[in-house]
């Protein structure tokens, strides 16, 4: 399957705050907060929603093509993204910006506070999936990046009969209701977490039934308590996949979704797709950053099975190994 993923290409940065936010927020100052947090160290990785999907993709074996805009400083990137196999030429480099950066704190119990400079990602909105491909691709993540383009792009993709999921997720706060129900109109798939699905239903005053109506596929994530998976209207639950230790929950939902693309791209039900998800979910979660993980694919179908029975649907991928 041809498979386009837009969005956010940027770099991370990321810090640790040895202690809980909640203890420093005074619930009746909410409203004049002004907090600063002293870090114990802070480091820098590859990043980005749609990055960071096509990387754990091209783990999988598969060959993504990554579409966004990125700065003067991607080189080192685009060679690191082609070494696992992601494909780089519907990338567009603005020379005279730097790449997009994302900013998160994350505490003691995995709550974050991020900031996100756009950067080149502002350029984003000037580039339509034709513009950077000239075939008719099978299917299009439209993933976090600049609002405009998110728009655009959803509208080109109904326009032109093409396929999409659509994953607003770390947009949500931006987007205004109306925004946020026509970049699902005519979707085919969205995943959202928890807190953003509620998020959605309060602007657009759709109930999760309504948007399940709309949508023949919504993925909604619920952290540590594994996902909701909506398939026309009918709800199944997938749990999370265990993990010897947890040490940075940056780009796990990224990962999540590249298990559940690679999945719906090998025709496989919505509950295994999500499962190889929940396992790729696992892998960025045990390393700090959101490309520091590697795996063959012959470890990952062993470990899958430890914990999740695929009936030997996984055996495809031993194949492609071996071939």
């Amino acid at each position: 399957m041809n498979i386009i993923v837009t969005g956010s290409i940027a770099y991370d940065y990321l810090m640790r705050f040895p202690g809980k936010f909640t203890d420093h927020l005074i619930r009746e100052h909410l409203h004049q907060v002004s907090l600063s947090f002293l870090v114990d160290d802070m480091t820098k990785h590859w990043g980005g929603v749609a990055a960071n999907i096509s990387f754990t993709m091209g783990l999988l074996g598969m060959h993504p093509k990554l579409m966004g805009t990125v700065g003067r400083d991607f080189g080192d990137y685009r060679t690191w993204l082609e070494g696992v196999g992601v494909d780089c030429s519907t990338v567009r480099q603005i020379d005279h910006v730097f790449t997009a950066s994302f900013f998160v704190n994350t505490d003691l119990e995995n709550n974050q506070i991020a900031s996100f400079y756009s950067g080149a990602m502002a350029f984003a909105k000037n580039f339509k999936l034709a513009d950077v491909y000239a075939g008719v691709p099978d299917l299009v993540v439209i993933s976090p990046n600049d609002p405009t383009a998110m728009m655009n792009l959803a509208e080109e993709c109904r326009t032109r009969n093409i396929r999409f999921i659509y994953d607003p997720s770390q947009q949500v706060p931006r987007l205004n209701g109306e925004e946020l129900r026509q970049g699902m109109l005519g979707a085919h798939g969205m995943v959202v977490n928890a807190y953003e699905a509620e998020m959605i239903a309060t602007k657009t005053g759709l109930s999760i039934e309504q948007m399940c109506a709309q949508i023949p596929v919504l993925v909604i994530t619920q952290g540590k308590r594994g996902a909701h998976l909506y398939e026309n209207g009918e709800k199944t639950e997938v749990g999370v996949f265990p993990v010897d230790s947890i040490i940075d929950p940056t780009g796990v939902g990224d990962g999540f979704r590249a298990g559940l693309l690679c999945g719906l791209s090998h025709g496989w039900s919505l509950k295994l797709s999500a499962e190889v998800g929940s396992l790729c979910a696992a892998y960025v979660l045990e390393q700090v950053g959101p490309q520091s993980h590697q795996f063959t694919l012959p470890e990952f179908v062993a470990r899958f099975r430890t914990a999740f029975d695929d009936a030997g649907v996984l055996d495809s991928f031993l194949k492609a190994e071996s071939a």
